[in-house]
């Protein structure tokens, strides 16, 4: 068994990152909207500021009360939509109750939709079409990760458990896009070690700790676990990882494994959107 060490190397691209930044000639400015006081969503927040600061980038934290309006959270998107010293704006998720997530998603102007959401850079991942625009963050870190250990998708049997907007979907288009066979598996799926146990690579990421066991995964698999639970004062992730760190040919640490290569790619795309904006307006 050999890790995705996914906090080495992203580690390694926050060197190369910084000095790319050096070299713009403008400080990228990213903003992110962080509505209401949920923990997790204020400690995700605290990591990408720290993760820019390393890099050189410009992080500007609009904290905003849990009781905003679905009219005014648009107007201030409207206005950073419109304002050309900001390169890429974030929409902390999950939204309280009350806000229309799509909707709010949607009005993020595409060239600073840094997260890879708006329906137009998400139509760019299906049909393979990224001349411009933006991959999601989590889904773009797993194929860097993958890539960087020369683990093969072309011709694999891959299966995605998990078939969210943000990450199950995306990841699933980009495996499509590198030639692999794809099966997505979900909360209705009936019997999910059917699609496991026959699977060259298996991305997890529900929520639910050990949902991915031993007997569910063939020898010499590949884990990529995208889950994050906590047991107590332990973070652990969706895979078994105990239980399957001898039978596997690697498998991502929870933490450490893919979370920091999301941030990873949240600098890049941030990156991405200053370069584009000194080439055209948005």
């Amino acid at each position: 068994m050999a890790l995705l060490d996914g906090w080495t190397l992203a580690k390694e691209r926050e060197v190369a990152l910084s000095q790319e930044v050096a070299r713009l000639g403008v400080t990228p400015i990213l903003v992110v909207i962080l509505v209401g006081e949920n923990p997790a969503s204020q400690l995700y927040v605290q990591m990408k500021a720290k993760a820019c600061m390393r890099v050189g980038i410009d992080c500007q934290v609009q904290s905003l009360k849990s009781e905003l309006s679905q009219q005014a959270l648009l107007e201030i998107l409207h206005n950073l939509n419109n304002d050309p010293r900001v390169h890429g704006i974030l929409v902390q998720l999950p939204l309280p109750k009350h806000l229309d997530t799509r909707e709010i998603l949607e009005a993020i102007a595409p060239c600073k939709d840094v997260d890879g959401f708006h329906p137009l850079n998400v139509g760019r991942v299906y049909s393979n079409s990224l001349l411009k625009g933006f991959l999601p963050a989590t889904a773009m870190g797993v194929m860097e990760l993958l890539e960087h250990y020369d683990i093969p998708i072309k011709g694999q049997d891959v299966v995605i458990v998990g078939a969210s907007n943000i990450i199950g979907k995306p990841l699933a288009s980009l495996m499509l896009n590198a030639g692999a066979s794809v099966s997505i598996c979900h909360i209705l799926t009936k019997d999910l070690s059917m699609y496991t146990q026959r699977a060259d690579i298996i991305c997890v990421g529900v929520g639910k700790p050990r949902l991915i066991r031993s007997e569910m995964v063939k020898e010499g698999a590949v884990i990529v676990d995208i889950g994050i639970n906590k047991e107590g004062d332990r973070v652990v992730g969706d895979a078994d990882f105990e239980a399957l760190k001898d039978k596997v040919s690697y498998i991502t640490p929870v933490p450490k494994g893919v979370g920091p290569m999301t941030i990873s790619a949240l600098l890049e795309n941030t990156l991405l959107a200053a370069k584009t904006s000194l080439e055209s307006s948005c």
